[in-house]
């Protein structure tokens, strides 16, 4: 992996950039870039053959000032350290922008869950467990589900630490199933908040989105949702959409619940007969009104953000815009919604289930909704405010409000 595209490098360089328009001192600054907990460990796990694999797993707790650390669990074949500590940071970034009272963390398999039985994925998962335990807790660190790992997975988790602990404890795992302690709204939570800051960027920048067209690269859970909830509450039409294996477009429009069917049944969209085949590639560069990134990070760089039409870039992903075609779109007058804003629905919703986890007291779903409502429009015009009064783009508003927060913790706590 090249430094330029290096995800961690990418967080420190943005970092910076935020920690010397804030005027931070140089212990804070030098505190800030990196993890301040770090734990690699391997997973010994008996497969259905008999034989025993070994994997390799990370999880780094960023930064908890603002509270315990919270973040996704990510089952990958290609995940690396470097990935884990970006992520981490973003979560810290996250939590600090939507001003929950939460730090960052993230955690992270090498493994290719594509190849495993059920059963495998499940003495995984608590092979997992059973090595970070003791650094787990509501007062410590609170995984969820992330890329490759699901509401089962997660109940297995919980399911292990409860045994290692021999008392009830579900609040130390979110994004479970609601049969045993999920929260309503968890499961469209990503896409939903992101819907939500698109709404109040589209109020702030006067921009009618009704019967306008979508593309979505990336066709998972988020993704999907996205398509759905911007055709539902914004009116927009989904155009193209996309996964690993390439994706189709139809600018008359997409049936969307019929491609979700087709993805389900098939695995792919490419094979979906209403439309053009397309490449990831060529779908980012599409002439639409708002394009939703939602898979991996380092799919908009500086080689290509001259070419997008876009009006609208809304990250469901992380990390999908480097720093250099950040300050490309800006100068081309694209709203760039970024990913930390944009995507912390998720979390969002993941803290109200930690909370109705602790008080055994759960919501309904539409109270679910209102709450993720209210606090995303507070964080957008909390981010929109500092990207007017200081001329830059969002996502260095986003830092910039973020960053300062975090910063403000780690000094009252007598840190630097």
């Amino acid at each position: 992996m090249g430094e330029r595209f290096n995800p961690f490098a990418i967080v420190q360089q943005q970092l910076d950039r935020a920690a010397e328009r804030l005027g931070l001192d140089p212990a804070t600054h030098e505190l800030l870039r990196w993890p301040m907990k770090e734990l690699h460990f391997t997973l010994p796990v008996k497969m259905d053959d008999g034989s025993t694999r070994v994997f390799k797993a990370f999880r780094v707790q960023y930064n908890t000032a603002r509270g315990p650390a919270k973040g996704g669990i990510r089952w990958h074949p290609d995940e690396t350290i470097d990935t884990v500590r970006a992520l981490a940071a973003w979560m810290t970034w996250k939590t600090a922008v939507v001003d929950i009272p939460l730090g960052g963390g993230k955690g992270g398999v090498v493994c290719n869950p594509k190849e495993m039985s059920p059963s495998e994925k499940e003495r995984l998962a608590r092979a997992y467990v059973r090595a970070i335990a003791e650094a787990l807790g509501v007062d410590r660190d609170v995984p969820a589900p992330d890329v490759y790992t699901d509401p089962q997975i997660m109940a297995w988790m919980m399911d292990e630490y409860e045994t290692i602990v021999r008392r009830h404890h579900p609040g130390v795992i979110t994004g479970k199933p609601l049969s045993v302690g999920g929260s309503p709204g968890r499961y469209d939570a990503t896409a939903r908040g992101g819907i939500y800051v698109l709404r109040e960027a589209a109020r702030a920048y006067e921009l009618n989105l009704d019967g306008e067209t979508m593309a979505v690269q990336g066709f998972g859970n988020a993704g999907q949702f996205a398509a759905l909830l911007g055709q539902q509450l914004l009116g927009l039409k989904l155009v193209a959409a996309s996964d690993s294996q390439g994706g189709i477009y139809n600018p008359g429009g997409i049936n969307i619940p019929e491609l979700i069917r087709h993805k389900k049944m098939y695995g792919t969209v490419v094979t979906f007969p209403e439309g053009d085949r397309i490449t990831n590639e060529e779908l980012l560069e599409l002439n639409v009104t708002v394009l939703f990134p939602a898979a991996l990070e380092n799919v908009i760089t500086g080689e290509n953000a001259s070419r997008i039409k876009a009006r609208v870039i809304c990250e469901l992903a992380n990390g999908p815009t480097t720093p250099d075609a950040d300050d490309i779109l800006f100068d081309r007058g694209i709203i760039v919604l970024p990913d930390f804003l944009a995507n912390a629905g998720g979390v969002t919703v993941s803290y109200f289930e930690q909370v109705q986890n602790t008080y055994n007291f759960y919501w309904e779903e539409k109270e679910v909704h209102w709450r993720l409502d209210e606090v995303m429009k507070r964080a957008f015009r909390s981010v929109k405010e500092m990207s007017d009064r200081e001329g830059v783009h969002m996502r260095d508003a986003a830092y910039l409000v973020s960053v300062a927060r975090v910063a403000e913790a780690c000094r009252i706590r007598g840190w630097v």
